[in-house]
């Protein structure tokens, strides 16, 4: 399930990194003023990352959680689980510079190849499909238990 979320994020940054040399956090404020659609692929994959549902991460998250609780192993149930909260913390940061942070010279419009699109919209249909469509979520969910 994270194969989708992995590929739209690093998608997007490749993209960034390809056509305005630009690779670190901050180089992101005010990404969305020029490139929405990016900046919406780019938020929607890290979302999965950190698995806020509905979508796809979200259930992979639970997956694993629920499988470790049903066999006792709370320790390490209650790790994952604060490692997920930290990690919450540093996606939530790239979006925040997305979104939230001024820049007075954002990335400009990027306009990147047929194939690169193609391969977004691929991450992106999957990660939500899977977050949305509840017969994909239970053919996953007979697979692990």
């Amino acid at each position: 399930m994270y194969i989708f979320s992995n590929l739209g994020a690093f998608g997007v940054i490749g993209i960034v990194s390809a056509y305005a040399q630009k690779e670190n956090i901050s180089d992101y404020k005010g990404f969305y003023k020029n490139n929405k659609i990016l900046s919406w692929i780019l938020t929607i994959s890290l979302f999965s990352l950190a698995g806020i549902p509905p979508t796809a991460g979200f259930f992979g998250k639970m997956f694993l959680v629920t499988a470790g609780a049903s066999h006792g192993n709370n320790i390490l149930v209650i790790i994952a689980s604060l490692n997920m909260i930290v990690s919450l913390y540093y996606y939530l940061r790239v979006v925040k510079a997305i979104f939230v942070d001024p820049n007075d010279s954002p990335i400009a419009k990027l306009d990147s190849s047929f194939s690169s699109k193609l391969g977004l919209i691929i991450c992106m249909a999957g990660v939500v499909l899977t977050g949305f469509a509840s017969c994909i979520y239970d053919y996953i969910n007979s697979l692990t238990f």
